[in-house]
């Protein structure tokens, strides 16, 4: 098998002009839609925006890679790192910590020049005690020569893996992570989104480290990304979008790792994922101004800790039904607390109930017309 970087060009990239053109004109105009939006929003409004992004950017990219990090602690470490003073935070690990820095770094910072030694401090930052998997790996360096050189991209579960493609091998590193730095700092007529497309693909193709390229990859997108915004806020997550493509994203990659210098279709699937990515902005922003009329509405409204934490787990995606049982389990109480708590709500009009009866009776917030105009 011969992959895209052992062509005699590589990597000198093209694609179909009018095609990608046309394409990121409409993606370009959604951008600049949404961010037109978010500038209208108060400042709290976008603070909640840009908080609820930033979780999500970090938590997705990490489970794409098939790690789950507790968002509790990903919320509390975004929120000490930007000098957010939120209700509930609780202590985060030294692995949660390093990988928002990391991310937080692409963003706040992306108008600075991406280094050799600013990847090698983000791959401290992901594998801060130089392990992944219980296995010891080379951490803050390129990857070195191994019996595994040259290394092979896969992804599913251990013994279960399917192999992507190859990257080129270790001794190929310097010379080829020159080129992309060279290529990525210099100063071009590329659209930063096409940039970030490229920009991608050129690092995930390249594979410069032991493990977490995926990650690194998609934070050089978010960093160019941020520069095509002009913000460093994030108000829409590319990881929260391949998360849900995932599938798609490894088989875009694999296709592109087998085809010639032509990335087209490349160009045309993140572009696509970036519409997905926005699209959900727009109603992660619709669910924000709903949320604050509805505080709005209910600012006299006495509520207790356990009933204020219930109703925001509700406004931020309550998975699955919300029951006097769930209630009784997540906020550690009586089956009678919970029952009390609820009941309070319904005469309150903060929550209705669902069809049904019985244990299989549920709970909504109450998102009536009439109370919340």
């Amino acid at each position: 098998m011969r992959y895209v970087h052992q062509l005699k060009d590589w990597p000198d990239f093209t694609w179909d002009k009018p095609t990608v053109l046309e394409k990121l004109v409409q993606v370009r105009n959604r951008q600049g839609y949404l961010l037109g939006k978010m500038e209208g929003l108060g400042f709290s409004l976008k603070l909640e925006a840009n908080l609820n992004t930033l979780i999500s950017d970090v938590t997705k990219s990490s489970e794409i890679e098939g790690e789950f990090l507790d968002t509790d602690q990903v919320r509390s470490s975004i929120a000490r790192k930007l000098g957010l003073d939120l209700a509930g935070l609780v202590p985060s690990d030294r692995h949660v910590d390093g990988v928002v820095e990391m991310m937080l770094d692409t963003t706040q910072n992306h108008q600075k020049k991406l280094t050799k030694q600013r990847l090698f401090n983000w791959h401290k930052l992901l594998f801060p005690i130089n392990q992944s998997g219980g296995f010891t790996i080379v951490v803050g360096e390129w990857r070195d020569n191994s019996p595994e050189d040259p290394m092979q991209v896969v992804s599913g579960p251990l013994g279960k893996e399917k192999v992507h493609f190859e990257a080129p091998s270790s001794d190929r590193l310097e010379v080829e992570m020159s080129a992309f730095l060279d290529w990525f700092n210099a100063s071009s007529n590329l659209d930063p989104v096409l940039k970030a497309a490229i920009g991608h693909l050129w690092f995930v193709t390249v594979h410069p480290f032991d493990d977490g390229n995926g990650r690194m990859a998609r934070a050089v997108g978010d960093l160019l990304l941020a520069r095509a915004d002009a913000s460093s806020q994030r108000f829409y997550s590319m990881s929260t979008e391949i998360k849900n493509q995932r599938k798609q994203y490894y088989q875009i990659l694999e296709q592109t790792q087998k085809g010639g210098l032509d990335i087209t279709e490349w160009l045309m699937w993140f572009m696509d994922c970036l519409s997905g990515a926005i699209q959900a902005s727009e109603h992660l922003l619709k669910s924000i101004v709903q949320k604050a009329k509805f505080w709005e509405v209910h600012a006299s409204t006495p509520l207790n800790e356990r009933q204020s934490k219930m109703v925001n787990k509700l406004f931020d995606g309550f998975v699955g039904n919300l029951t006097s049982s769930k209630w009784a389990k997540m906020c550690k109480c009586s089956q009678d607390t919970a029952g009390r708590d609820i009941n309070d709500l319904l005469k309150k009009e903060v929550l209705i109930k669902t069809e049904g009866g019985g244990r299989s009776t549920s709970y909504l917030l109450n998102y009536n017309i009439k109370t919340i105009q």
